[in-house]
């Protein structure tokens, strides 16, 4: 079971890797094509307009073709966005590759933790569904290690010729191998069983319940009780979503979920952490190795979470989270405001430099400990059955949504205020913390038949 787990979660891998690896690229970027601040932000959010599109089809996908196909095909876009966004002529031909990353980064994300979570048995789904964070955690990881390698090969700078090709080129074109890595282990792992047994295939989803669920387990009764659950399934539609207030509660629950996720900035670190240490007098070769180190507290953070999550819910380690990332971004926030001068000239002293490392990394600890991975658990068993792909789509839809609008924002707000940038998301992880008090139901332990 951990291995089938693990081989879904490479979808999320190559979410974290093609969503981060810009990180490393843009200075090189901004270089080549001559590009300013408000056409680098667009260059980097415009993937995040395909994965909102991808995630929002990503439901239906599943529901007609099977979630394992939606994964190859997820494969097959990141391999080709990866080698079209390494060769562009010119600085829209790669947004619009990266639009088809994007579209492939939305799919993964949403058939990752929908397929564990139908796969997973009850006891363990918490633990097993984090395997889509870690594997997201491990991909911006490694493309952070991988962006710092390669601009130490070009004297540190992403801007420099490598070969044949420009340093941020081969940045971007690393990922076609995660994606063809993705593309072979999921031809080796079952379909889910919920699928088959929605699509009349009874004797595959016995086989493949004993396989998960072990020798213990009595496939007749399992699937009975499936069947149960999916009575009267139909194909989802938009329609099964309406309810008080445009849509059922426990949409707008999900919906919250997702784009408060997003809104406390935490891809402000993963997508401009490098031109973000830059704007307070941090060299490009340094900036990056800072990119490397709290993508490693990212993972330290998730495996704790993964440690705890079963243990004392989802909904406190959620406000556990809250708390501390309000906390490291008002430090933030303080420190950034000691910035002064301009240009190549920026320098901020050195305890408040210190402060703002320490707040950095903090940050990043509390949000993998908590939002990082109990949105992708959540999102994937929180839902009813019959509306369970729909609502993860239109969850996940809204997470790059808002995903987006930070991303486009920040260069241009951070040229304007920096600080103030990190009050409004402090002001956020605040907000979080009440509306998952108030708003959000424990899952913890229940199976997904008794989600409603």
């Amino acid at each position: 079971m951990t291995l089938i787990a693990g081989a879904a979660a490479l979808g999320g891998f190559l979410f974290g890797y093609d969503s981060a690896v810009i990180n490393g690229a843009v200075t090189g970027i901004q270089d080549h094509f001559d590009v300013g601040s408000g056409e680098t932000g667009t260059v980097v959010a415009v993937a995040l307009l395909g994965s909102a599109f991808g995630a929002a089809i990503a439901g239906r996908l599943a529901d007609r073709f099977g979630r394992l196909r939606v994964m190859h095909l997820a494969a097959v876009l990141f391999a080709v966005s990866a080698t079209g966004s390494a060769l562009p002529p010119e600085v829209w031909v790669l947004a619009a590759w990266r639009v088809l990353g994007g579209i492939a980064i939305g799919l993964a994300s949403v058939i990752g933790p929908t397929y564990i979570a139908e796969i997973a048995p009850p006891a363990h789904r918490g633990r097993l569904a984090s395997f889509q964070q870690m594997a997201i955690v491990l991909g911006i990881t490694a493309s952070q290690l991988v962006n710092w390698g390669i601009a130490q090969g070009a004297d540190g700078k992403s801007q420099n010729p490598l070969g044949p090709l420009d340093a941020w080129q081969w940045m971007l074109l690393a990922a076609v191998i995660p994606a063809v890595i993705y593309f072979v282990l999921t031809l080796t792992i079952p379909e889910s069983p919920r699928h088959l047994i929605a699509t009349g295939r009874l004797d595959e989803a016995a086989a493949v319940l004993r396989r998960v669920e072990g020798v213990g387990v009595d496939p007749p009764s399992r699937i009975a009780q499936i069947q149960k659950a999916i009575a009267g399934f139909h194909k989802p539609r938009f329609a099964d979503l309406r309810g008080r207030f445009g849509l059922l509660p426990i949409v707008w629950a999900g919906i919250g979920l997702a784009v408060f996720q997003q809104l406390v900035g935490i891809n402000v670190i993963f997508y401009y952490s490098s031109i973000l240490w830059q704007s307070v007098g941090i060299d490009e070769s340094n900036s990056l190795l800072i990119s490397l180190s709290t993508s490693i507290v990212n993972i330290v953070g998730t495996v704790v979470a993964m440690f705890f999550i079963d243990k004392i819910g989802r909904k406190p380690l959620a406000m556990i989270g809250s708390a501390g990332m309000t906390v490291s971004l008002a430090l933030a926030a303080w420190a950034f405001s000691y910035k002064s001068g301009g240009g190549d000239d920026i320098v901020i002293p050195d305890t408040e430099g210190t402060v703002a490392l320490i707040a950095a990394h903090t940050f990043v600890f509390f949000f993998a400990v908590s939002w990082g991975v109990i949105l992708w658990v959540m999102v994937g068993e929180m839902f009813p059955l019959k509306i369970r792909a729909l609502a993860v789509s239109v969850a996940t839809s809204f997470n790059w949504i808002a995903n987006w609008a930070v991303t486009e924002t920040f260069p241009n707000m951070s040229e304007w205020n920096l600080s103030a940038t990190y009050c409004i998301y402090a002001g956020f992880a605040m907000l979080s913390f009440f509306f998952v008090r108030k708003f959000v139901t424990e899952t913890k332990g229940r199976t997904l038949e008794s989600m409603g």
